[in-house]
C-alpha cells in the first residue's frame, strides 16, 4: 500500500473545507485499492474513501482516522447481450465527466445528460447521480464491490444496490449509516449505440434543451448544451469562479407525497417521479356491480424544486450572513459556496439557517445531498 503525507482536505474537496486527517493513502490500481482497504480495515480506525471530493462536506477538526484516495483509472469496452448496445467497464477512480465524454465520442447514448457532473465514476452509483431526467440506474448493469466486514470482492447487479432518488445501500446519509459497508472497485454500464442525430427521450431533457418531441439532435450537441447550462449555474468546476467552490446542489430536490405537494404554492415547480400506477381502469358492463374497485399500487411521489422553496423563503442568489465567507451561489440557489477561506462552521451555519427558514415557511425540512464528515447541521 502507499501511505502519503496527509494534506488538508480543503485542498482535495470542491467546498474547500477540512483539515488534514491522521493518515492518508493513495491507490492507483485495483490491486492497490484492495490492499489499502484491507490494511485500513484491519486496523479498526475510522475511514472514508475520497474520489473527486465534490460530494463531501468535511468539518474543521482533523479527521481522526484514515482517508483513502481512489485514483484508479481505465475504461474497457465490452460487448452487450442486446443488439445495438455496448458495455463499458470503468475503474472507480476515473473522472465521471471523462466517462461521459468517452461515451459521447464513441456514439454511445444514455449518460449524455450527466455531462459536467464532477467527481469519480465510483461515486456515481452511490448516490444514483442524475440530471434532466437521466439517472445512472437507467444504464448501470453491475458494480464490483469489496465488503468491509469480510474483505470479499464480489460482483453485485444494479438491482442489488437499492438505487433510488439520490440514494443507494452504499450512501452515508446525514443522520444515518450505509446499509452496506463496501467500496466500489469498478462499474459496468450498458449504453445504446447512437451514431446519428436522434429524438431525445424524456420531457425534462427536451425542455432543458428547448426541443420539440420530433426534433433530432446529435449526442455531442446534447453534451455541449448541458455543459453550457451547468456552467451558467456555476455547476462546472472553474478555479476562477468562486460560485463553483461548492458541492453542487447542497440540498436535494425534495420528494414528497402528492397530498403534501398540494399544500405548496401552485407556482412551485414539481415533477412526478413515477407514472400513475393505474391511471385508467375499464370495467366491462357485464362485470360492473355498482361499485368500482379501489385502484391498486403505490401512490407516486412528487419531486419539488428546493431551489424555488429557498428563494421564496426569502433567500436571493448570493445571500450570506453578516461577516460570513459562506454564501449561496450567485447563479443557483441550491449551491452553498465558499467565497474564499470559509470554515466548515460558516457553511454549516448558513445551511442551518436556510433549513430553518424553509421549514418555517413551507413545513418541509430540506435534506443535505453531500456526505457530511465531522459536521452537524
Amino acid at each position: 500500500m502507499t501511505e502519503v503525507p496527509p494534506v488538508p482536505l480543503s485542498r482535495l474537496t470542491t467546498l474547500r473545507t477540512g483539515a488534514a486527517p491522521d493518515r492518508m493513502f493513495e491507490a492507483r490500481t485495483r490491486a492497490e485499492l484492495i490492499d489499502v482497504l484491507g490494511q485500513v480495515w484491519s486496523g479498526g480506525d475510522d475511514w472514508f474513501v475520497l474520489g473527486g471530493g465534490s460530494n463531501l462536506f468535511v468539518g474543521d477538526d482533523p479527521f481522526d482516522g484514515s482517508v483513502v484516495r481512489v485514483l484508479t483509472e481505465g475504461i474497457e469496452r465490452l460487448p452487450a447481450l442486446r443488439e445495438g448496445f455496448e458495455r463499458l467497464r470503468i475503474q472507480a477512480g476515473h473522472g465521471w465527466d471523462r466517462v461521459v465524454a468517452f461515451a459521447v465520442s464513441h456514439g454511445l447514448a444514455g449518460i449524455e445528460a450527466l455531462s459536467g457532473i464532477p467527481g469519480t465514476a465510483g461515486a456515481a452509483p452511490v448516490q444514483n447521480v442524475g440530471a434532466y431526467g437521466q439517472e445512472i440506474v437507467q444504464t448501470l448493469v453491475e458494480v464490483e464491490l469489496i465488503d468491509e466486514a469480510t474483505g470479499t470482492v464480489s460482483t453485485v447487479p444494479a438491482a442489488g444496490l437499492g438505487l433510488g432518488f439520490r440514494t443507494s445501500v452504499l450512501k452515508h446519509h446525514y443522520g444515518s449509516v450505509p446499509r452496506r459497508h463496501a467500496v466500489i472497485l469498478s462499474l459496468t454500464l450498458e449504453l445504446r449505440r447512437q451514431d446519428a442525430p436522434h429524438r431525445v427521450p424524456g420531457e425534462q431533457l427536451r425542455t432543458a434543451l428547448g426541443l420539440e418531441p420530433e426534433d433530432a439532435i446529435a449526442l455531442a450537441q446534447v453534451r455541449e448544451q448541458i455543459l453550457a447550462i451547468r456552467a451558467r449555474k456555476g455547476m462546472v468546476l472553474d478555479a476562477a469562479d468562486p460560485d463553483t467552490y461548492s458541492a453542487g446542489s447542497f440540498f436535494q430536490n425534495a420528494v414528497v407525497t402528492a397530498s403534501f405537494a398540494r399544500t405548496l404554492p401552485d407556482e412551485c415547480p414539481r415533477w412526478p417521479i413515477a407514472p400513475d400506477p393505474d391511471p385508467v381502469r375499464v370495467i366491462p358492463l357485464e362485470a360492473y356491480a355498482g361499485v368500482a374497485p379501489a385502484l391498486g399500487g403505490p401512490t407516486p411521489g412528487v419531486k419539488v424544486s428546493s431551489a424555488w422553496l429557498i428563494e421564496h423563503a426569502g433567500f436571493s442568489k448570493g445571500f450570506h450572513l453578516p461577516r460570513s465567507r459562506a454564501a449561496l451561489s450567485g447563479k443557483h440557489a441550491l449551491a452553498l459556496t465558499n467565497r474564499g477561506g470559509a470554515q466548515a462552521a460558516e457553511l454549516a451555519e448558513l445551511a442551518r439557517y436556510i433549513r430553518l427558514r424553509v421549514h418555517s415557511e413551507f413545513g418541509l425540512l430540506l435534506q443535505p445531498e453531500p456526505v457530511l464528515v465531522g459536521v452537524e447541521l
